[in-house]
């Protein structure tokens, strides 16, 4: 058995491995960044200003008191006088609420008897 023959194939296969990872590397950071500038360019971006009118997905509506870095949003709760921080993400834009009574309400009838539907 020849040591150095054995020692140079078992540093060829070192290298041949530690090339295989720097791809696998290069080809997991590629695809990272495809994936986020697919992400990215989905993302609709929400302008916010101070006295717009926003509800979150189950209370509203609350004032925008100010607008923080990073989309955070400042609200005021007029009914309860408080202010509290919240991720510009999770409000949308309040457009107004119709109450029951001015809900409109159509009532489907049966068809007259001796016409087919």
């Amino acid at each position: 058995m020849d040591f150095t023959k054995a020692g140079v194939a078992r540093k060829l296969q070192l290298e041949e491995f530690e090339c295989l990872r720097m791809e696998a590397y290069k080809n997991a950071r590629i695809y990272k960044e495809k994936t986020k500038a697919f992400h990215d360019h989905h993302i609709r971006r929400k302008d916010f200003q101070e006295g717009d009118e926003l509800r979150s997905r189950w209370e509203g509506p609350f004032k925008v008191k100010e607008i923080k870095p990073y989309g955070v949003v400042e609200l005021f709760d007029p009914q309860s006088d408080t202010t509290f921080k919240v991720n510009g993400h999770r409000v949308k834009k309040y457009y107004g609420y119709k109450s029951p009574r001015e809900v409109e309400v159509l009532l489907l009838e049966d068809a007259p008897k001796g016409e087919k539907a």
